[in-house]
């Protein structure tokens, strides 16, 4: 079964080179729609990792943020946090995208990193704070988890 364009899902392995380049999965290279020209905005996650988005998706976001109202400090901030950061990125010949140091010294990203899928944006891992977050999820509330999962899930 084909993912929609722009769709990523899966975890991958990989390794970030002293250059700050990593590898894009070539499983969300080929979905990527042929409007994106090759190209991702790389920002700061709201957790520490770094958020990839298809061009395409990020016009979208971008769409969003002007709607708000730069009068008020939360429209502010959370335009300033989803922007400040922002980068684009075409990726090489061997599939590689360029890191910002900013966000890798956000993101704690070492050598190895994981590459996660999340539906219409990859995020990039160090692992172990991806450990923690999977530790501080098993707190959560399995009964606010299952209300959201029946509203997502048929």
């Amino acid at each position: 079964m084909a993912l929609n364009e722009n769709t990523f899902i899966g975890e991958y392995a990989y390794t970030i080179d002293a250059k700050g380049r990593v590898n894009v999965p070539a499983k969300f290279r080929q979905v990527l729609s042929e409007d994106n020209e090759q190209t991702f905005v790389i920002t700061k996650g709201q957790d520490p990792c770094v958020w990839v988005y298809p061009q395409i998706v990020w016009q979208d976001i971008m769409t969003e943020l002007r709607s708000l109202s730069s009068l008020s400090a939360m429209n502010r901030t959370v335009i300033r946090s989803t922007t400040r950061y922002a980068t684009f990125s075409i990726y090489d010949k061997q599939g590689r995208i360029q890191i910002p140091q900013a966000l890798i010294d956000y993101a704690q990203l070492d050598k190895e990193v994981l590459i996660i899928g999340m539906v219409n944006k990859i995020e990039i891992w160090n692992p172990a704070n991806m450990d923690q977050i999977d530790q501080a999820n098993q707190e959560l509330d399995p009964a606010t988890y299952e209300e959201l999962a029946n509203k997502i899930i048929l």
